[in-house]
């Protein structure tokens, strides 16, 4: 495999936090320099790495160029950093690891226009499958084929392949803050898998009760939890993400989390409520299967660290190239607490004896020649666009909408007001060809908001224009009917 390149992108790929608060932060070149010395000493930035550019990683921040400079003259002063005229500048140290030991996020098939198929289809769980980089992947795919030995293409154990691992542990440990170690790590077909594994496996172990947010996805943990025999119990979530105190009462034995951008409502679990979350499950024996379906998508906020990076032996993380690169794909992964890797792997390899070696091959080639990372560079621009456009034709022809979750992701929420009432508004949005998901049939409770879940990966600035504008017409319809109802 190719030495490892960075020299992607801002604060998304090496998550980077700046306070901005200048009666009481440090300098700002001193937290860049901060965060960095941190990654490498932690080994999530590994001997070798390339850094962005100054001006990527300046424009990334918010900040000017020179408070990066100083920074990364600094480390290099400090020999944290290595760098010469015209070339990368990298991590010049060895250190050691880490730390111990979306999956396709509801893809459900959207609502239909009755009796043909919609003009405007806001169905969440498309990913835009034109953009997928073909001649990179090519170039990777015929790397693996021109070097890789010949025995790897033989059975392997449920794990998957070590190059993969790898390559894995270096990305996720440097972009979201995992502690992730290559010998903990699973390779699984996507997040649907990876749960129908961890659900087996407690099961087996003598769990009784799954604890899953409230809404959530009704097509993966839900159904495989209670087809196993487990309770499901749902838990309320609010502006935030879960309400960690009803977790606290709900006595389970494990818990399906979405933190870093709640499915669907894009509510970001605060830093005091993952922390009461690893205390639960400390105190419980708990697992938390940590579902980060498309963190790598971020527009308007700060890097979000994976909750795993916390506790390592008490989380799952589970990742998935359905929505980063294509569901056809059919790769996901997990990071493990040691304990249940064996378990795990034994799982897999029943399941369905290993993934694609081929595949997981090419994935390590794509990653390490840094080409995953150089994709999302390009996407996260295309995918905001569309999410602008949304935004703004909302404003313009349903501005009673109240959006949420816009800060990240592929799709969006908007809250209906109180006279709208939410299957009325997508039975007359169908009638007019426009298809979306409420948000009352992802809810365990019945009680709650209406709300309209809105996918935009795959639709066009003028599709979504009009989309929204023919909706405003479907909202009508319902207000008429209800001013004419005796």
């Amino acid at each position: 495999m190719p030495r490892i390149r960075t020299n992607s992108s801002t604060a998304e790929d090496l998550l980077i936090e700046l306070d901005r608060d200048r009666t009481r932060a440090e300098p700002l070149h001193r937290q860049v320099a901060a965060s960095i010395r941190e990654s490498v000493r932690a080994g999530r930035l590994r001997h070798g790495a390339s850094l962005p550019p100054t001006r990527t990683l300046a424009a990334g921040l918010g900040v000017s160029r020179g408070v990066v400079v100083e920074a990364y003259q600094q480390l290099v002063a400090e020999g944290y950093l290595t760098s010469r005229a015209g070339g990368y500048t990298q991590v010049a140290l060895e250190r050691g690891g880490g730390a111990g030991g979306a999956h396709a996020a509801a893809p459900v098939a959207p609502a239909r226009a009755q009796g043909a198929a919609p003009a405007v289809d806001f169905g969440y769980g498309h990913t835009d499958v034109s953009t997928f980089p073909r001649a990179a992947w090519l170039r990777s795919v015929r790397t693996v084929f021109a070097t890789t030995p010949n025995e790897r293409f033989a059975y392997l154990d449920g794990r998957g392949v070590p190059e993969l691992h790898q390559a894995l542990a270096d990305y996720l440990n440097r972009v979201r803050g995992t502690s992730a170690r290559p010998r903990h790590t699973v390779i699984c077909s996507g997040f649907g898998q990876g749960v129908s594994l961890l659900v087996q496996i407690l099961a087996a172990r003598g769990a009784r009760r799954l604890a899953v947010e409230d809404p959530s996805p009704d097509d993966d943990a839900r159904p495989l939890a209670a087809a196993a025999g487990l309770d499901v119990v749902g838990i309320p979530v609010g502006p935030d993400g879960i309400r960690v105190e009803e977790l606290e009462k709900a006595d389970a034995d494990a818990v399906v989390l979405t933190p870093s951008h709640q499915w669907p409502t894009g509510g970001v679990l605060s830093a005091a409520a993952r922390a009461r979350v690893i205390r639960w499950a400390q105190r419980r024996g708990a697992l938390v299967i940590e579902d980060d379906y498309d963190a790598e998508y971020r527009y308007d906020r700060a890097p979000v660290g994976a909750i795993q990076g916390l506790a390592p032996d008490h989380v799952v993380y589970c990742g998935t190239a359905s929505k980063t690169l294509v569901p056809g794909l059919r790769l996901g992964w997990m990071l493990v607490p040691p304990h249940l890797v064996d378990d795990v792997a034994r799982a897999k390899l029943l399941a369905d004896r290993g993934s694609s070696v081929i595949d997981q091959l090419t994935f390590a080639d794509f990653l390490g020649r840094g080409e995953f990372d150089r994709h999302l560079r390009r996407m996260r621009p295309v995918y905001r666009r569309r999410r602008d456009a949304l935004l703004a034709a909302l404003d313009a022809h349903l501005p009673e909408l109240t959006p949420s979750g816009v800060a990240a992701g592929q799709h969006v929420v908007a809250w209906l007001p109180p006279d709208l009432d939410e299957a009325a508004v997508v039975a007359a949005a169908a009638r007019r060809g426009v298809a979306l998901r409420g948000v009352a049939r992802y809810r365990l409770d019945p009680a709650g908001p209406g709300g309209l879940i809105f996918g935009y990966a795959t639709l066009s600035g003028r599709a979504i224009a009009s989309g929204i504008a023919t909706l405003a017409r479907a909202v009508a319809d319902v207000r008429g009917s209800q001013g004419a109802a005796p």
